[in-house]
């Protein structure tokens, strides 16, 4: 017997967002996951060990076949950040120096992203 409606959770592991495909933990379509989910938690990362974006780095650890690496410092200028309210993909360098704004639709991104930037930058 089926379980009904109202228990079921659908546990989303992949999604296209503006053309590219967003792997994480419960995404929405603005990049937010089951682990990062306030009104400004909207950019996914892509990662260099496998060119795929990813929501945050939990929602790689808990998907990918493979530990996560990180972006070199000579790879700056890689676009690397998606913007989850307007599908701007953003170089590193230029997500470095936004001050936490889209600087393609002014979108507010989470200040606090910065005190993980070792888990994705090499500082």
């Amino acid at each position: 017997m089926p379980e009904p409606e109202a228990n079921k959770m659908e546990l989303i592991d992949r999604c296209e967002i503006f053309g590219l495909q967003v792997r994480g933990v419960e995404i929405d379509p603005n990049t937010r996951c089951a682990h990062w989910h306030g009104p400004t938690d909207v950019i996914a990362i892509k990662f260099p060990c496998c060119d795929t974006f990813y929501c945050c780095n939990e929602c790689h650890q808990a998907l990918a076949d493979h530990p996560p690496a990180v972006w070199s410092k000579s790879e700056c200028n890689v676009r690397a950040v998606l913007c989850g309210a307007c599908g701007h993909v953003l170089t590193i360098r230029e997500y470095m120096a936004c001050n936490s704004r889209c600087p393609n639709c002014a979108a507010n991104f989470n200040p606090g992203c910065r005190n993980h930037w070792t888990l994705y930058f090499e500082q």
